[in-house]
Protein backbone atom coordinates (compact mmCIF):
# COMPACT_ATOMS: atom_id res chain seq x y z
CA UNK A 1 0.00 0.00 0.00
CA UNK A 2 0.70 3.26 -0.85
CA UNK A 3 0.80 5.80 2.05
CA UNK A 4 1.78 9.31 2.94
CA UNK A 5 2.92 10.37 6.36
CA UNK A 6 3.09 14.07 6.75
CA UNK A 7 4.16 15.17 10.58
CA UNK A 8 7.11 13.06 11.22
CA UNK A 9 7.53 14.87 15.12
CA UNK A 10 7.61 12.91 18.33
CA UNK A 11 4.94 10.58 17.89
CA UNK A 12 5.34 10.71 14.02
CA UNK A 13 7.97 9.25 13.07
CA UNK A 14 8.12 6.28 14.60
CA UNK A 15 4.62 5.68 14.13
CA UNK A 16 5.73 6.39 10.00
CA UNK A 17 8.83 3.81 10.99
CA UNK A 18 6.50 1.22 12.13
CA UNK A 19 4.42 1.58 8.53
CA UNK A 20 7.39 0.82 6.53
CA UNK A 21 8.76 -1.84 8.51
CA UNK A 22 5.34 -3.74 8.04
CA UNK A 23 6.30 -3.74 4.39
CA UNK A 24 4.32 -0.45 3.26
CA UNK A 25 5.26 2.00 0.35
CA UNK A 26 6.09 5.31 2.81
CA UNK A 27 6.50 8.99 1.66
CA UNK A 28 7.37 11.09 4.24
CA UNK A 29 6.93 15.22 5.03
CA UNK A 30 8.05 17.14 8.00
CA UNK A 31 8.68 21.11 7.89
CA UNK A 32 11.94 20.11 9.95
CA UNK A 33 14.78 18.60 8.51
CA UNK A 34 14.13 14.62 9.79
CA UNK A 35 14.94 11.08 8.84
CA UNK A 36 12.45 8.14 9.37
CA UNK A 37 13.65 4.52 8.98
CA UNK A 38 12.31 2.97 5.72
CA UNK A 39 10.31 5.78 4.53
CA UNK A 40 11.51 8.40 1.80
CA UNK A 41 11.42 11.75 2.39
CA UNK A 42 9.18 13.81 -0.24
CA UNK A 43 9.44 17.56 -0.60
CA UNK A 44 6.19 19.09 0.56
CA UNK A 45 2.62 17.56 1.73
CA UNK A 46 1.39 17.40 -1.17
CA UNK A 47 4.11 15.45 -3.12
CA UNK A 48 3.68 12.66 -0.02
CA UNK A 49 0.06 12.80 -0.53
CA UNK A 50 -0.02 12.60 -4.49
CA UNK A 51 -1.38 9.09 -5.57
CA UNK A 52 -1.64 7.49 -1.92
CA UNK A 53 -3.96 4.75 -0.98
CA UNK A 54 -3.78 6.38 2.52
CA UNK A 55 -2.57 9.67 3.98
CA UNK A 56 -1.88 9.61 7.60
CA UNK A 57 -1.27 13.31 9.30
CA UNK A 58 0.23 14.15 12.93
CA UNK A 59 -0.47 18.10 13.51
CA UNK A 60 0.15 20.12 15.96
CA UNK A 61 -3.42 21.80 16.34
CA UNK A 62 -6.19 22.63 14.55
CA UNK A 63 -4.97 25.78 12.82
CA UNK A 64 -2.32 23.98 10.90
CA UNK A 65 -4.75 21.31 10.46
CA UNK A 66 -6.64 23.54 8.36
CA UNK A 67 -4.04 24.84 6.15
CA UNK A 68 -2.69 21.53 5.52
CA UNK A 69 -5.90 20.01 4.55
CA UNK A 70 -5.92 23.03 1.89
CA UNK A 71 -2.49 21.85 0.29
CA UNK A 72 -3.24 18.24 0.43
CA UNK A 73 -6.82 17.61 -0.21
CA UNK A 74 -6.33 18.25 -4.39
CA UNK A 75 -3.51 16.81 -4.37
CA UNK A 76 -5.16 13.25 -3.51
CA UNK A 77 -7.10 10.84 -5.14
CA UNK A 78 -10.76 10.16 -4.88
CA UNK A 79 -11.81 7.39 -2.82
CA UNK A 80 -8.55 7.76 -1.33
CA UNK A 81 -8.56 7.77 2.95
CA UNK A 82 -6.99 10.67 5.17
CA UNK A 83 -6.73 9.39 8.40
CA UNK A 84 -5.50 12.50 11.10
CA UNK A 85 -4.46 11.86 14.49
CA UNK A 86 -3.81 15.24 15.55
CA UNK A 87 -5.30 16.00 18.94
CA UNK A 88 -6.95 19.19 17.85
CA UNK A 89 -10.42 21.25 18.41
CA UNK A 90 -13.76 19.47 17.47
CA UNK A 91 -15.11 22.00 15.09
CA UNK A 92 -11.90 21.81 12.60
CA UNK A 93 -12.12 18.08 12.60
CA UNK A 94 -15.41 18.39 11.08
CA UNK A 95 -14.24 21.10 8.70
CA UNK A 96 -11.80 19.31 7.41
CA UNK A 97 -13.74 16.29 6.74
CA UNK A 98 -15.93 18.16 4.81
CA UNK A 99 -13.80 19.74 3.26
CA UNK A 100 -12.58 15.67 2.48
CA UNK A 101 -16.32 14.84 2.08
CA UNK A 102 -16.58 17.40 -1.04
CA UNK A 103 -13.58 16.32 -2.96
CA UNK A 104 -14.28 12.67 -2.45
CA UNK A 105 -12.34 11.56 0.09
CA UNK A 106 -13.02 9.51 2.87
CA UNK A 107 -11.60 11.20 6.42
CA UNK A 108 -11.19 9.65 9.58
CA UNK A 109 -10.11 12.10 12.60
CA UNK A 110 -8.48 9.29 14.80
CA UNK A 111 -6.26 10.79 17.86
CA UNK A 112 -4.52 8.81 19.69
CA UNK A 113 -3.56 8.03 23.27
CA UNK A 114 -0.49 6.08 24.53
CA UNK A 115 2.57 8.44 24.02
CA UNK A 116 5.75 8.54 22.44
CA UNK A 117 6.70 5.27 23.90
CA UNK A 118 3.39 3.74 22.33
CA UNK A 119 3.83 5.24 19.34
CA UNK A 120 7.35 3.59 19.24
CA UNK A 121 6.24 -0.04 20.21
CA UNK A 122 2.92 -0.07 17.97
CA UNK A 123 0.60 -0.28 20.95
CA UNK A 124 -1.10 3.23 21.10
CA UNK A 125 -4.67 3.39 21.38
CA UNK A 126 -6.85 5.28 18.54
CA UNK A 127 -10.32 6.91 18.75
CA UNK A 128 -11.78 7.23 15.33
CA UNK A 129 -14.65 9.55 13.91
CA UNK A 130 -15.74 8.98 9.96
CA UNK A 131 -17.87 7.15 8.10
CA UNK A 132 -17.88 3.06 8.70
CA UNK A 133 -16.45 2.78 5.13
CA UNK A 134 -13.57 5.13 5.83
CA UNK A 135 -13.69 3.36 9.44
CA UNK A 136 -12.98 -0.12 7.50
CA UNK A 137 -10.24 1.07 5.36
CA UNK A 138 -8.28 2.39 7.71
CA UNK A 139 -7.66 -0.64 10.45
CA UNK A 140 -5.14 -2.29 8.74
CA UNK A 141 -2.96 0.53 9.94
CA UNK A 142 -4.34 1.39 12.88
CA UNK A 143 -3.58 -2.77 13.74
CA UNK A 144 -0.16 -1.82 12.84
CA UNK A 145 0.86 1.54 14.63
CA UNK A 146 -1.42 0.70 17.68
CA UNK A 147 -3.36 -2.43 19.54
CA UNK A 148 -6.60 -1.06 19.46
CA UNK A 149 -9.14 1.77 17.81
CA UNK A 150 -12.58 2.11 18.74
CA UNK A 151 -14.93 3.91 16.19
CA UNK A 152 -16.70 6.78 18.66
CA UNK A 153 -19.29 7.92 15.51
CA UNK A 154 -18.96 10.64 12.35
CA UNK A 155 -16.40 12.91 12.31
CA UNK A 156 -15.63 14.68 15.36
CA UNK A 157 -16.01 11.85 17.31
CA UNK A 158 -12.82 10.84 17.99
CA UNK A 159 -11.38 14.35 18.90
CA UNK A 160 -14.63 14.45 21.45
CA UNK A 161 -13.41 11.03 22.97
CA UNK A 162 -9.76 12.40 23.14
CA UNK A 163 -10.60 15.81 24.67
CA UNK A 164 -12.82 14.18 27.19
CA UNK A 165 -10.24 10.90 28.05
CA UNK A 166 -7.45 13.77 28.87
CA UNK A 167 -9.65 16.17 31.13
CA UNK A 168 -10.66 12.71 33.01
CA UNK A 169 -6.44 12.22 32.76
CA UNK A 170 -5.74 15.91 34.01
CA UNK A 171 -8.36 16.20 37.06
CA UNK A 172 -7.08 12.72 37.99
CA UNK A 173 -3.18 13.16 38.12
CA UNK A 174 -3.81 16.54 40.05
CA UNK A 175 -6.22 14.17 42.58
CA UNK A 176 -3.49 12.03 42.80
CA UNK A 177 -0.21 14.34 42.97
CA UNK A 178 -2.53 15.90 46.24
CA UNK A 179 -3.16 12.93 47.68
CA UNK A 180 0.52 11.96 48.06
CA UNK A 181 2.02 15.59 49.21
CA UNK A 182 -0.98 15.22 51.68
CA UNK A 183 0.21 11.66 52.65
CA UNK A 184 3.57 12.76 53.20
CA UNK A 185 1.96 15.42 55.53
CA UNK A 186 0.27 13.28 57.15
CA UNK A 187 3.27 11.02 58.02
CA UNK A 188 1.89 8.39 55.94
CA UNK A 189 4.91 6.12 54.04
CA UNK A 190 4.37 6.24 49.93
CA UNK A 191 4.68 2.83 49.14
CA UNK A 192 1.67 1.77 51.94
CA UNK A 193 -0.45 4.73 50.73
CA UNK A 194 -0.31 3.07 47.43
CA UNK A 195 -0.36 -0.32 48.34
CA UNK A 196 -3.41 0.72 49.71
CA UNK A 197 -4.70 2.91 46.60
CA UNK A 198 -3.98 0.85 44.39
CA UNK A 199 -6.66 -1.66 45.49
CA UNK A 200 -9.27 0.26 46.45
CA UNK A 201 -11.45 2.40 45.80
CA UNK A 202 -9.06 5.10 44.91
CA UNK A 203 -7.54 2.98 41.97
CA UNK A 204 -6.58 4.68 38.67
CA UNK A 205 -4.68 4.87 35.71
CA UNK A 206 -2.61 7.82 37.55
CA UNK A 207 -1.83 6.18 40.53
CA UNK A 208 -1.30 2.29 39.30
CA UNK A 209 0.22 2.66 36.10
CA UNK A 210 1.75 5.92 35.72
CA UNK A 211 2.57 6.53 39.98
CA UNK A 212 3.48 10.29 40.33
CA UNK A 213 5.90 9.29 43.40
CA UNK A 214 9.65 8.15 42.21
CA UNK A 215 10.23 4.72 43.03
CA UNK A 216 6.07 3.33 44.06
CA UNK A 217 4.61 1.45 41.36
CA UNK A 218 5.54 0.59 38.02
CA UNK A 219 8.35 2.80 36.15
CA UNK A 220 7.17 5.82 35.57
CA UNK A 221 9.04 9.24 34.33
CA UNK A 222 8.85 9.98 37.95
CA UNK A 223 11.74 7.53 38.30
CA UNK A 224 13.32 9.89 35.45
CA UNK A 225 13.43 12.69 37.13
CA UNK A 226 9.92 13.60 35.40
CA UNK A 227 11.47 13.63 31.59
CA UNK A 228 8.06 13.65 29.20
CA UNK A 229 6.31 10.89 28.85
CA UNK A 230 3.68 13.49 28.30
CA UNK A 231 4.61 17.04 28.50
CA UNK A 232 2.92 19.22 31.19
CA UNK A 233 2.18 21.58 28.20
CA UNK A 234 0.68 19.09 26.00
CA UNK A 235 -2.37 17.95 28.71
CA UNK A 236 -2.38 22.04 29.22
CA UNK A 237 -3.37 21.91 25.01
CA UNK A 238 -5.28 18.98 25.67
CA UNK A 239 -7.14 20.24 28.64
CA UNK A 240 -7.49 24.51 26.59
CA UNK A 241 -9.35 22.05 23.79
CA UNK A 242 -11.86 20.49 26.58
CA UNK A 243 -12.99 23.76 27.55
CA UNK A 244 -13.17 25.33 24.32
CA UNK A 245 -15.52 22.27 23.32
CA UNK A 246 -17.58 23.06 26.55
CA UNK A 247 -17.85 26.51 26.03
CA UNK A 248 -19.23 25.39 22.46
CA UNK A 249 -21.32 23.23 23.98
CA UNK A 250 -22.39 24.79 26.90
CA UNK A 251 -21.34 22.24 29.04
CA UNK A 252 -20.60 22.63 32.85
CA UNK A 253 -16.97 21.20 33.34
CA UNK A 254 -15.69 22.79 37.35
CA UNK A 255 -13.05 20.31 37.39
CA UNK A 256 -11.97 20.70 34.10
CA UNK A 257 -11.62 24.44 34.55
CA UNK A 258 -9.73 23.86 37.95
CA UNK A 259 -7.49 21.31 36.01
CA UNK A 260 -6.76 23.83 33.45
CA UNK A 261 -5.78 27.01 35.49
CA UNK A 262 -3.49 24.57 37.49
CA UNK A 263 -1.67 23.69 34.64
CA UNK A 264 -1.58 26.73 32.74
CA UNK A 265 0.24 28.01 35.97
CA UNK A 266 2.50 25.20 36.04
CA UNK A 267 3.36 25.54 32.27
CA UNK A 268 3.67 29.44 32.41
CA UNK A 269 4.38 30.73 35.60
CA UNK A 270 6.09 28.11 37.69
CA UNK A 271 8.63 25.06 36.30
CA UNK A 272 6.25 22.92 34.80
CA UNK A 273 7.40 23.63 30.58
CA UNK A 274 9.38 20.25 30.06
CA UNK A 275 8.59 18.15 32.03
CA UNK A 276 6.04 15.55 32.73
CA UNK A 277 2.69 16.12 33.54
CA UNK A 278 3.26 14.03 36.99
CA UNK A 279 5.66 16.59 37.91
CA UNK A 280 3.00 18.18 39.28
CA UNK A 281 3.83 16.20 42.49
CA UNK A 282 7.08 18.16 43.46
CA UNK A 283 4.82 20.99 42.95
CA UNK A 284 2.79 19.97 46.21
CA UNK A 285 4.77 18.95 47.65
CA UNK A 286 6.51 22.88 48.18
CA UNK A 287 3.08 24.17 48.94
CA UNK A 288 0.77 24.78 52.00
CA UNK A 289 -2.68 25.41 52.33
CA UNK A 290 -1.93 29.27 52.16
Amino acid sequence: MKIGFIGLGNMGNPMAANLAKAGHDVSGFDMADVTVPGVTMASSGPEAATDADIVVTMLPNGQILRAVANEIIPAMAPEAVWIDCSTVDVDSARAVAEQAKEADVLAVDAPVSGGIGGAAAGTLTFMAGGSDAAFEKASPLFDIMGQKAVHCGESGAGQAAKICNNMILGVTMIATCEAFALADKLGLDRQKMFDVVSTSSGYSWTMNAYCPAPGVGPASPADNDYQPGFAAELMLKDLRLSQQAAESSDADTPMGQVATALYEKFVESEDGLGKDFSAMLPRFEKRTRG
